[in-house]
Formats: structure tokens, sequence, C-alpha cells
């Protein structure tokens, strides 16, 4: 299978070769027909919103764009087949990973090939940011007239998911001698919409509740009803007009601690046994880095009980600040901030005795290659969780590739790559159209839905469902009765977890006869697997907030509470290296190895189906005072049903598989 047919495209990426197809002339403008003969043209790398209908102009002059060139490499069915090797426990080659050196030597592109580009880039007068040890791609930075003048193009800005984003107005292409040794070119920023996948309790969005004609509704004073957060499911109950049979519901969650997640998921006897983590790394990838992360979460252990870290367990590799780039696109340091907090924290509480390895990026673009690079080249994990992700799958299809060539690599060499699967549900109000997220959509990585978790006062599971979060407000009517703003479940989506049906890859093996038919329809559904993400069920942080993201100087310490799949996926990392501990074995990239146990042992995963009645919590907002009636399980289109479905997956992680992994019965 080559580069080119290895992604099975549908509907949008047969619209993405259409609008560039129409393109490629003016890829060559001002070049003379000789000269159009001798380059090698990139249809594909021109993203699909990349049009007309959405051009604002020209780019401005006085800017910097950071491009990419990806390099092919040298043996794509092998880098496919030893991937599917490596990771199926049904073939012969399960477990027998490659070093990274071994890798790069048999799969890479050659140095002459990638010393030939970053030549040819250098005399044009670009600044090269960074080429791997595996020479997969180069990272560079140009003016929009240099990047133009030498790809044989122009560079504009696009109106695109709420930005001014800037891509080539056509097709980019390079002169043959160079372009027959390059498989994509990125010179468009769809890549700095990658954003975490988290959220902070209380950050509701612009409202997109429509004017509800009621009979009459006085104004609010104050909250309408009085709702202290819980500190577990039914601690504080509040009475609320009646909804699902019901008048009585639990108010949100306080933010659950360290102990209550490992009590839920069944790890605090495994952890009285020493079964914590130990001996295992988790590394994290996000982009930027906070300036008080060790600090923060030591203050966070020690508030909580918790071992806090060391020198031995916590370890990053970050860029200096002066090297951040693309900050006002990427949502700034602090942007990111919450989210490394969520994931090292997260990681830790589930599993204390592992050791934590951050890599941070220099932007939330290439940097986050970069990052990856770092780890796969040297093979400093084999669990990596990254909870960011891009707006659907609308990312040119040679990125697409490029970054399908990094994950290939990781599976190679026994890595397993673990992504957030999203939290806008299916991308409808963003993107027009539902999509799942790359790159949790891919078929070479783990892709980790969400739940909304109610833990007792006992520490276990009342009730688990899909997360996806639905606001109806309770207002006070004129009469002095409550009533809801909206009939049920509202209409106000605050988020939920990603997932769906790709458009771009096909369906792998290891789901067919798991994922129904009815669903896939032939392609890759994702999630995989599932763990809390809902922010009204979240778990609580220990943070000292940037506040100035030119001086990177923080705030006094703070509790907040957190959600998003963001949490979830750092949650499944740990929760796979307290697996390895416990087995002794390294799952590498899990899917082959979850869907098989799911075969053979259908209970080894928590099933998360919809809840009858339909569960729901309370909660006042403390910036508006507004009270609402938050309906859990309404993940836009995406719904929870018994066995696999498009919003948890497989369902939860459970550790009665400890014992399959390990005697290799699956």
């Amino acid at each position: 299978m080559t580069p080119r047919n290895t992604i099975a495209f549908h509907k949008r990426a047969l619209g993405i070769l259409a609008t560039t197809t129409a393109v490629v002339a003016l890829s060559l403008a001002g070049a003379s027909a000789a000269d159009a003969a001798d380059r090698v043209i990139y249809a594909d790398s021109v993203p699909s919103w990349a049009t007309a209908q959405n051009d604002a102009g020209a780019a401005p002059a006085d800017t910097t764009v950071e491009g990419e060139i990806y390099l092919p490499l040298r043996d794509q069915n092998g880098a496919e087949a030893l991937a599917k090797q490596v990771s199926n426990p049904s073939l012969s080659g399960y477990r027998k990973a490659l070093s990274p050196q071994q890798w790069i030597n048999r799969f890479s592109p050659t140095k002459a090939d990638s010393d030939a580009v970053v030549n040819f880039l250098k005399a044009a007068g670009l600044t090269i940011t960074a080429v791997p040890a595996s020479r997969q791609y180069v990272v560079f930075r140009g003016t929009p007239e240099q990047l133009g003048s030498i790809f044989g193009t122009s560079l504009h800005e696009f109106s695109y998911a709420g930005r001014q984003l800037v891509a080539p107005a056509s097709a980019p292409s390079l002169p043959s001698n160079i372009g027959t040794k390059v498989s994509g070119v990125s010179l468009e920023q769809s890549r700095t919409l990658t954003r975490p996948d988290s959220i902070k309790q209380g950050d509701l969005g612009p409202s997109n509740t429509p004017q509800v004609k009621m009979k009459s509704v006085a104004p609010n004073a104050g909250p309408v009803i009085e709702t202290p957060c819980s500190h577990y499911i039914g601690e504080h109950t509040v009475t609320v007009p009646a909804a699902y049979g019901k008048t009585s519901f639990s108010t949100y969650n306080c933010g659950y601690t360290p102990q209550q997640l490992r009590s839920a998921y069944g790890l605090s006897d495994l952890g009285k046994r020493g079964v914590n983590g130990r001996g295992q790394t988790v590394a994290i990838i996000d982009a930027y880095a906070s300036p008080s992360i060790v600090k923060d979460v030591n203050s966070y252990s020690q508030q909580n009980g918790e071992p806090g870290l060391t020198n031995s367990s916590y370890q990053q590799l970050v860029p200096s600040p002066a090297q951040f780039t693309d900050q006002a696109l990427c949502q700034y340091p602090s942007g990111w901030q919450g989210e490394q907090t969520l994931d090292v924290e997260s990681v830790h509480a589930i599993a204390p005795g592992a050791r934590i390895l951050y890599v941070g990026g220099t932007n939330c673009g290439g940097g986050l290659d970069v990052a990856m690079s770092k780890i796969l080249d040297n093979k400093l994990a084999n669990i990596v969780s990254n909870s960011y992700g891009n707006v659907g799958e609308a990312v040119p299809a040679d990125v697409i590739q490029g970054e399908v060539n990094l994950q290939l690599q990781a599976a190679g060499e026994g890595i397993g790559l673990y992504f957030s699967s999203g939290d806008n549900g299916d991308e409808v109000e963003n993107l027009g159209y539902p999509s799942p997220d790359f790159p949790a959509s891919s078929p070479w990585v783990t892709s980790v839905g969400g739940t909304s978790v109610a833990i007792d006062k006992k520490g276990s599971i009342a009730y688990e469902t899909g997360w996806g979060d639905q606001f109806d407000q309770i207002v006070k009517n004129a009469d002095g009765t409550l009533g809801y703003i909206a009939p049920l479940p509202g209409t106000r989506f605050v988020g939920g977890a990603g997932g769906g049906v790709s458009d771009v890859f096909a369906q792998p093996d290891y789901q067919r006869g798991i994922v129904p038919n009815a669903l896939a329809n032939g392609h890759r559904v994702s999630p995989d697997v599932a763990a809390l993400a809902d922010p009204y069920t979240g778990f609580q942080i220990g943070i000292r907030p940037i506040v100035d993201d030119t001086t990177l100087a923080t705030g006094d310490y703070i509790n907040e509470t957190y959600g998003g799949t963001s949490l979830a996926s750092p949650i499944v990392a740990a929760q796979i290296a307290i697996v390895q501990q416990a087995t002794g074995k390294t799952i590498g990239f899990a899917n082959p190895t979850l869907y098989a146990v799911k075969r053979v042992v259908p209970a080894a995963f928590r099933d998360i189906v919809p809840q009858n009645p339909p569960q729901a919590l309370v909660y006042t907002s403390k910036i508006s005072g507004n009270t609402y009636l938050v309906s859990l399980d309404n993940d836009t289109s995406l719904k929870t049903a018994k066995g696999y479905d498009d919003v948890t997956g497989l369902g939860d992680v459970s550790f009665s598989l400890l014992n399959f992994v390990a005697q290799g019965r699956h």
C-alpha cells in the first residue's frame, strides 16, 4: 500500500482534491511552461477551507509563517506491516518491536534526501526550526513572500472556524530535483487550531440558547436555587421542577480527589500491594510549559496526602520561553498551563508510582511533532498521552499522512499513543457537518472518549454514563413557581466527548466484528475506550495560574475543577502503566490488544449504556448566578449504546483484564 492509498479518502477528501485540481494552474503563476514541467505539485497540501469564498486577501507581509515538509518513508508497506505485527496478539511478530535506531535505519528517509531538502530551504533564505533524528520532516519559517516565491504559490488569509488563518491560495510546488524527495508540504495554519481538550467547570462558552417564549418569567435577583457543590454524589440534593420523573437531584461535583479516582477505578487495593505504576514512564505532550508545574503538583499532593514529585519521578524537556512561537494563534502559554497541570496531576493521581516525562512543544503546530519525535527517536517512554486535537479532520491529506507516519514509528517501536477524542461532540456546530477529531480518528492511535462518573460516599461508582452535558436554565415564573426556560433537556450543549465515523480512514481490522457495521460502514470509528471527562463530575487540580503571558508571572495557588477528554486520556495512560507493571508486559499500540480482549472477555470493560431514567445534576454559575439542570448523556448526534458506541468506545478499562494480558490469553 502506497502513502497515497493508505488513507481511505471519502467525500471531504474528494472535495479537497476537486478544489485543489481547479487551482493547480494558478500554482505555477509566473513560471514558464518549461518551469512548470520541471516542478512537483502538491495538490493535497491545500486545506479544504482555503476557498475563494473564505479568502480574506494576502497574508500580512510583516509576519512569519511556520511550514513543514514531509519526506516519504523508504518502505511504507513494510512500516505498516511491522506496526501490525508488533501490536497484534494473533501475529507472530507480536511484541517484537524495533529499537528507534533499527526503525530509523529501516524506514526513515535517507540522510542524503533530508540534507538536500534542508540545504534547499536554507539557500532560499528560510529559517530551519527542527529536523528530527528520524528525518521524517523539516520544520521551517519564512515570510509569506518568501514562501510564496519558493513554493510557486501565494499565501492568503482565510476565514475559518472563527479565525483568520494563513494558507496557500493555490497548490504549492517544488523543483523536481527536490520535489521528488518530498511527500507533502504544509504552508497553512490549520494545525494552530489544535487546542487542549480540557474544559474548566463553569466555562459555558457563548450562549447558543434561543429566546424561548414563556408565559411570564420574573427577572432573577440571584440564584433561584442554592446549589453547594457535592464532594460525592448525593452529598447535597436540591428540589427542582419535575424532570425525568424526579424532583430531587444531586448538585454538581466539587472536584474528585486522587483517592476518590483510585477507589472508583478499583485501584486502591492494587496500590496497597505496590501496584501503582512503579517502573513505568508516562510521557505527556502539550504546547509550551508551565513555569510552576512542580511547585503546583507538590502543593496539590501535600493538600491531598499524596506523594510529591521528585527529580526521579518527574522530568521535563521544554523549550525556553524565548523559543515559544505562534502564541496568539495557539492560545498562549496560559491557555495550555491548565492542560499540562491537569495531565500531570491526573497521571500522578491514578499511578502515583509512575515516572512522568513532560515534553513541551514550541507551539501547537510543528512544535508538537518535534516533541513527539524527541520521545520516539529515543524511546523515552512506551506510553504517551496527548490531550489535544484538531477541529475535525479538516487537515490537508499530505499533513495527515505525515502524522500517520510518526504513528507508524511509534507502533513499530512498541509505543502506545493515547489521544483525547475531543470536547465538542460531533463538531457540527464548528464545521457544519459531523466529524471526529484528528489525530484521535487515526487507526494507529488509541482514542479516549469521555464519561460522567458519579462516585458515592464509599468511593464506588454509583452510576456512569456518556459525557454530553445539555443545560436547561431554571427560572422563576411571575407567579413564583420554578420552571425550565426550554423543554428538557434544554438547548445549550456545553461539552461532550468527540467521536464518530472518519471520512478519511478505512476501518481497521481490529474493529471488525466489534463496531456495528451500520455505524462503521467500512470506516474507522472513534473512540476506543473512555474515562472520566465531565467537568461537572470532574477532577480537582491545584495551580498557580499564569497572569502575564509575556513574563510568565503566576498568581496565588488555587483549586479548580476540570474535565474534558484531556482528563480521560491521561487517566487511561496511567491505567495502562498499572497494567504494564502488574503484568510485566509492554502493551505498545494498544488497540489490537484491547479489541482482542473484548472478543474473549467482554466483561474486561465497563460497558457505558444509557441510564433509565436519564441522570442529571444541578449547577449554579458563579459568574452569571444562573441555575441549570445539567442533563447527562446528551452528546450531540453521538449516542451511548450497549456494546461499542461512538461516545465511549469499548467502555472503561477494567482491571479484570490484567490476567489476560499477562497470560497471553487474548
